[in-house]
């Protein structure tokens, strides 16, 4: 059954926006023109989304997180509480540099968390279902099922789909018992869904 999506009361939401039905938008979130919130989404308390943006469906944003403009969010991604995202790579005040023609673009595919307090530095992708831990600071792309760490952030392990560290055994496979899925380990440097 369709419903409409909730917005606070204290919540501001510019025109020229599109939100999914049953998305949540809590108390002092700004939602800027041009945005797109896909359905079932959960935007925290004080969460800012630029202009432009495009938010995919079920995403959950946790609370003072700004998503600027030239950020794309998948399906199923998670933001953790006061994460940061960056759009322009070498800020200065005195030469600034204002319009979607300076950003750098960030792809933040499906399925991947974020951490708390973790940044992404603007220009990267974080792939399908990687994981970055709590405090990490993003420099470069991250691949698919990644477990990434510290400053800047380094592979340390590789998680399924469901978030489950990967122990890999014979023929580099492993097993997730949450999602019921098989991965193996190609070159000790990406992760596949073994079909």
């Amino acid at each position: 059954m369709f419903k409409q999506p909730y917005i606070n009361t204290y919540a501001v939401v510019d025109e020229n926006v599109t939100i999914g039905e049953d998305t949540k938008i809590w108390h002092f979130t700004h939602v800027q023109s041009g945005a797109s919130i896909g359905r079932n989404c959960v935007l925290g308390q004080n969460v800012n989304i630029g202009n432009n943006v495009s938010i995919g469906n079920y995403v959950k944003i946790q609370n003072n997180v700004s998503v600027y403009e030239g950020v794309t969010l998948e399906d199923y991604v998670f933001c953790g509480p006061s994460m940061v995202f960056t759009n322009i790579i070498d800020p200065r005040c005195k030469y600034p540099q204002v319009g979607a023609k300076y950003y750098l673009k960030t792809l933040v595919k499906e399925g991947a968390s974020l951490g708390a307090n973790c940044t992404i530095v603007c220009g990267n992708t974080i792939g399908r279902h990687a994981l970055v831990g709590a405090g990490a600071v993003v420099t470069k792309d991250i691949p698919d099922f990644a477990l990434v760490v510290g400053n800047p952030a380094r592979i340390i392990g590789w998680v399924s789909e469901a978030g489950k560290r990967l122990k890999f055994k014979e023929e580099q496979i492993a097993f997730c018992n949450i999602s019921g899925q098989k991965y193996q380990l190609v070159n000790d440097s990406s992760v596949i869904e073994v079909k």
